[in-house]
């Protein structure tokens, strides 16, 4: 599971505003908001997963250990002239 920090730090490493990750991921502003709130706000796990998808498919990871979380975007690698 995604947390609201994940998707903050997630949002800022694309460049996105709360309207562009919400309209990518075919979720409300306000869904999003919530999900983005420090507040244990209840978000339906749809909504969760549609924003995880999104962000995943942009290039995040979401890292996960036992000394806490984070995320890291990749970017994908360009094959350089006459590699093959």
């Amino acid at each position: 599971m995604i947390t609201a920090r994940q998707t903050r730090a997630a949002r800022a490493l694309l460049g996105w505003t709360q309207e562009t990750l919400a309209e990518k991921a075919l979720v409300s502003l306000t869904a999003l908001k919530r999900l983005e709130s420090a507040n244990d706000f209840k978000v339906y796990e749809t909504t969760r997963d549609q924003v995880r998808r999104t962000l995943e498919g942009s290039g995040i990871v979401f890292l996960s250990s036992d000394q806490g979380e984070g995320v890291m975007v990749v970017r994908a690698k360009i094959d350089s002239p006459g590699s093959s």
